[in-house]
């Protein structure tokens, strides 16, 4: 092979590998966040609340791993007493945003005494 074809094919060879690497690189994590049993773990993402189809029948949902999920529908938790983050970095979605503004950070209690039937939720992302 000539000198000049083996330094077009190297160089296209290199394009290419920085190319792929490129795109590695940036290709976003998948979201792993997994609703959980409570039991008797504190590190979880608590939330203490009920849902739209039981009225007054609260319980205790439980999140773990890193992401963010959302629902909608009548059997979907709706309301919130108190929000526990556990050994994570949490934020709530209800009214059509994320709350609030600023995270709340690990091993954190969010109770929402002023708000009797609870407070909207339909969604939560952990960080």
């Amino acid at each position: 092979m000539k000198q000049s074809a083996k330094k077009m094919v190297l160089s296209a060879l290199t394009t290419l590998v920085a190319a792929a690497s490129l795109t590695v690189a940036t290709t976003p994590q998948a979201s792993a966040i997994t609703q959980v049993t409570c039991g008797v773990r504190d590190d979880f993402a608590l939330v203490y609340g009920h849902r739209l189809s039981d009225g007054d029948v609260d319980a205790s949902y439980c999140w773990a791993n890193a992401g963010e999920t959302t629902w909608s529908g009548a059997y979907g938790l709706g309301w919130m007493h108190q929000l526990s983050s556990g050994n994570n970095v949490v934020q709530w979605h209800g009214d059509g945003r994320w709350q609030p503004d600023t995270p709340i950070a690990k091993w954190t209690i969010y109770s929402f005494p002023s708000f009797p039937g609870g407070v909207r939720i339909d969604g939560i992302k952990i960080y």
